[in-house]
């Protein structure tokens, strides 16, 4: 008998990841390519690809390597961060993560491979958490609307700026913001605030505003609370004078530090803002955590980013829905003044559970806690001869060391403790949810004193001001007082996942999304305490492992897209756009053309894009778009012709926002540069270039990238996101750069886009990692796969359903659009109908009505296989059969289960008086009773829920009905 001898170098290698990651096997892929005719990978893509673009060489990326090889490099990377105690403070502190939220939502893919709750039937679960944050933000701050989340809280400031411009009195004058305000969040103000015209003033207004920054006119102020500086002060007094002034007022908050301080609501404040990471996410080297801002009821409806709201489904039960969704900027576009489209809603549901976790006792608690260990550290350093600067602090102390505050920084690191260098007289230390009697002794050693602790305890008084101390009920709802045993967190976490359609339930066809697998050795590397706990403002000497991972990402993914350089440091792609843009502006101005202003964007593209150029200073011209979906190169010229000097750039999605592969892009791009422009390429559909084709070789000088789409950062229900920014070499002179961290962006660079160097820098091990598994060779399969999986589903349901554009050989790209507009005008079947059945079957809709209404644009990535992609197939026909039948008459037009859908289980009962039976509304075909996923709620009532805003908890009778 002879046995097969296998190398042992094969069986060391195993199973590849990409074949782990590639849903689509082989026999799978063959099936696929005879559909849509083609005998490989090879040959599909050569046809679909124009030749203007292809690269000809592979990536020059390290091999790939295997899942345990790959974890090993990333424990080598993180061995090399120095994870010293957190005292450094300028908003970002240690926290200790509940284990039940760490495991049960960070750890979830149920709550991190969820889609943004566009469908809000089927994300109920995420909505009542964010709903929670809401709650949290509204009560804390004492002002009664709240957003779902921002970015952080520098940005967030920006945001706050625009509003109080937009919707103020004055116009014109300056925005005056308090010298004690955070640094980082200082200069994201000043970097947004330039591009459109507005002048920040930064001014110390302990004792009020300057009578001469008054005379000047004030449209805005933003005061911290406490400042930067630790000192807490009454604010009540600024905040009166500004409005007498007609300023609109901004506090920046800490929401712990309000858990037992006066809210700026009570205070007088219109707006507040601040950052969320205090509660239960960690640091992550600055990110992601939730922003959060929070208005007086009169601007509720001028807030930036999503607001989550409470209606009614079609039973008159109460449901959650994004409110306002008029406000988002893929229909406002340069009518738009913020430029949010996604926000940190995995971090946001993560702080919004601290809370209910811990209730407001528990809150309070953890305050106290903190507060106390600050005023024994104070007390202990006055006992040394030590002066501290202000008598009023929360948890920040401002120590007066003259001339020795460097030595005194060193020393403290030398103990274990990073601590501040404010200037070479001034040291701050900062105390938060983890620190201990180990560090105050450290920090004390470090001064030079000591002090006995519970000596110090017995004799020292708090150090809050009194007339300041918060009397106010607040989280007084339920919800915040139910969950205190593991238990009942668990049982309460689990229940709003099972309400909730997310990636490891099925597929999510989301066309411009990118739905896909985010590989759970890619995500274990984030709770690692050497990356999780690591501090923003760190000395770069204690971050070695990550600045050598974010330098190695950062040159993976130039020579992915063909730049020259990368900044990681946007955490949005919003963000990103606005980064590049601005390094255009930057560049032109550089160059003498300060009358370059005008931004070309295609009439497709998506809605952020004239956004961020109006943010970015510029005037949108709007080029057509051709029936077939191409940009309609002949207005293009037009534009460019009766623009000329005028002309900064052109932003452009490729493949275009309708799923193909433009063949003219080349002459486009030369005609930009001809007159004197760059060209902006969109990176939203970088998922169907990797391997294939580089924008920066084929004439873009400029893309953000959406690390959140092609490089495998999970959604989280609509955040985290990053959203780097490539240019060539003649713009990275003006990539972002960082008032703390040299090393973070050139020194000509536009200022910070984030509050953060590096921005989420927790999340980059992610992407960092799916590169270094997958290695050149497999990116390009996935790439080739994703065009196959596209043009297959287009190829199946192109005999039911019409596919709207094509691009070479009738081949789409990696997603296509299907025309419903004619069955709708036939039979009164809408795209809402069609999307909402879809749910009865198991699946999320796809993409609705972008770019072009009355379509669905479906893509379905390179993760799904093949049996997942028929399903979705075989539900789509199964669907148009049902249409059929409504336009035939056996199903009335007002009564069918299109129009009826979802369908929960609640609407099996009693007596049934439809037209269609109850298997066909909840068991229609290839729907396994087993199996079934029940939505809780019907069809929502966006109107009702639009006229009858309501953004926190409501009271529990609300359920009655």
């Amino acid at each position: 008998m002879t046995v097969n001898r296998i190398p042992l170098s094969q069986l060391e290698r195993g199973t590849p990841f990409e074949q782990r990651h590639i849903g689509p096997d082989a026999p799978a892929q063959a099936k696929m390519l005879a559909q849509v005719g083609y005998g490989s990978l090879d040959e599909l893509t050569a046809a679909a690809v124009p030749d203007v673009i292809k690269s000809t060489e592979a990536l020059r990326l390290p091999g790939a390597r295997t899942e345990a090889e790959v974890l090993a490099e990333l424990r080598s990377l993180a061995d090399r961060n120095q994870v010293l105690a957190p005292m450094i403070g300028l908003g970002y502190y240690g926290t200790y993560t509940p284990s039940v939220i760490l495991r049960n939502v960070m750890e979830n893919p149920a709550w991190y491979t969820a889609y943004t709750p566009y469908q809000p039937e089927i994300s109920q679960g995420r909505l009542e958490a964010l709903l929670n944050f809401q709650t949290v933000v509204a009560e804390l701050t004492g002002l009664p609307t709240s957003g779902a989340s921002l970015l952080d809280e520098g940005t967030a400031a920006a945001e706050a700026m625009a509003l109080a411009r937009r919707v103020g009195k004055v116009k014109g004058g300056v925005f005056l913001v308090d010298a004690d305000a955070l640094p980082q969040t200082i200069a994201v103000i000043e970097t947004r605030a330039e591009p459109t015209g507005v002048e920040v003033v930064v001014a110390d207004l302990s004792e009020g505003i300057p009578a001469e920054v008054a005379e000047r006119g004030v449209f805005g102020v933003l005061l911290q609370y406490p400042g930067a500086s630790g000192a807490v002060r009454d604010l009540g007094p600024v905040i009166e004078q500004a409005h007498g002034l007609g300023a609109i007022v901004t506090v920046a908050a800490d929401l712990l530090a309000l858990t037992l301080l006066t809210s700026p609501g009570e205070l007088g404040a219109d707006i507040a803002v601040g950052t969320t990471q205090r509660f239960g996410v960690p640091m992550g080297f600055g990110g992601p955590h939730a922003g959060f801002m929070a208005v007086r009821e009169k601007f509720a409806r001028s807030l930036p980013g999503r607001l989550v709201g409470v209606s009614v489904d079609a039973d008159g039960n109460k449901a959650y829905r994004l409110a306002l969704q008029t406000r988002e900027q893929h229909i406002r576009r340069e009518k738009a003044t913020s430029n949010i489209c996604t926000a940190q809603v995995l971090l946001a549901v993560m702080a919004g559970m601290y809370a209910v976790y811990h209730g407001p006792e528990g809150l309070r608690s953890i305050a106290r806690r903190t507060h106390r260990y600050a005023a024994l550290l104070a007390e202990g350093l006055r006992a040394g001869g030590v002066e501290i600067v202000h008598g009023a602090y929360f948890d920040t102390l401002t120590a007066r060391v003259p001339g020795r505050a460097a030595e005194v920084v060193a020393a403290a690191r030398e103990g274990g403790v990073n601590i501040r260098l404010a200037d070479a007289d001034h040291v701050s230390i900062a105390c938060d949810e983890t620190t201990g009697r180990t560090q105050l002794a450290a920090v004390w050693t470090a001064f030079g004193v000591s002090g006995d602790i519970e000596a110090l305890d017995a004799a020292t008084e708090d150090a809050l001001p009194g007339a300041l101390l918060r009397t106010d009920d607040y989280l007084t709802h339920p919800v915040f007082h139910q969950y205190r045993s593991e238990t009942a967190m668990l049982r309460y976490l689990r229940r709003l996942a099972d309400r909730d359609y997310a990636l490891d339930r099925g597929m999510i066809p989301l066309g411009s999304c990118t739905m896909k697998l985010n590989a759970t050795t890619e995500m274990e590397p984030v709770t690692w305490p050497e990356f999780g706990a690591l501090h923003p403002f760190a000395p770069a000497e204690q971050a070695q492992g990550y600045l050598t991972l974010i330098r190695e990402l950062e040159e993976r993914l130039a020579e992915v897209t063909g730049y020259d350089a990368v900044s990681l440091q946007p955490n949005a792609g919003s963000q990103g756009e606005l980064a590049g843009l601005l390094a255009v502006r930057a560049y032109h101005r550089a160059n003498g053309d300060t009358g370059r202003t005008v931004c070309l964007i295609p009439s497709s593209a998506h809605g952020t894009n004239a956004a961020s150029a109006v943010m970015a200073g510029m005037k949108v011209v709007v080029v057509k778009t051709r029936e077939d979906g191409d940009v309609d190169v002949e207005d293009l010229h037009a534009k460019i012709a009766q623009h000329g000097a005028e002309l900064a750039v052109l932003m452009v999605t490729y493949p275009s926002t309708h799923g193909v592969f433009e063949e003219h892009i080349g002459d486009i791009c030369a005609a930009v540069h001809d007159a004197g422009g760059q060209v902006y390429v969109d990176g939203a559909n970088l998922n169907a270039l990797v391997g294939l084709a580089k924008p920066g070789r084929f004439g873009s000088d400029v893309s953000h990238l959406n690390l959140h789409k092609t490089f495998c950062i999970p959604h989280g229900g609509g955040g985290p996101g990053v959203g780097p920014v490539g240019v060539r070499a003649h713009l990275a002179p003006y990539l972002p750069n960082h008032p703390l961290q040299p090393a973070a962006g050139p020194e000509t660079g536009v200022g910070p886009i984030s509050a953060a160097p590096w921005g989420s820098a927790g999340i980059l091990p992610i992407s960092w990692a799916y590169v270094r598994l997958m290695g050149g060779e497999g990116l390009k399969r996935a790439t080739q796969v994703a065009v196959l999986a596209a043009n297959y589903i287009a190829k199946r349901l192109e005999p039911h359903y019409p596919v709207l554009y094509t691009g070479p050989n009738g081949l789409v790209a990696h997603e296509c659009i299907v025309d419903l507009r004619p069955l709708s005008k036939a039979t009164g079947v809408s795209v809402d109908d069609i999307a909402k059945r879809l749910i009865d079957y198991g699946f999320h809709a796809p993409t609705m009505s972008f770019p072009v209404a009355g379509t669905l644009m479906i893509e379905p990535t390179e993760s799904e296989d093949l049996t997942e992609i028929d399903r979705f197939c075989e539900a789509m026909i199964a669907i148009r059969a049902e249409i059929e039948k409504v336009a035939s008459g056996e199903w009335p037009a007002d009564d069918n289960p299109l129009c009826n859908a979802p369908h929960t289980a609640a609407a099996l009962g009693g007596a049934w008086e439809h037209a269609y039976s109850r298997d066909e509304a909840v068991f229609p075909a290839g729907v396994s009773a087993a199996d079934k996923y029940w939505p809780p709620v019907r069809r929502i009532d966006g109107a009702f829920g639009d006229r009858n805003l309501v953004c926190s908890c409501p009271p529990l009778d609300a359920y009655d009905n």
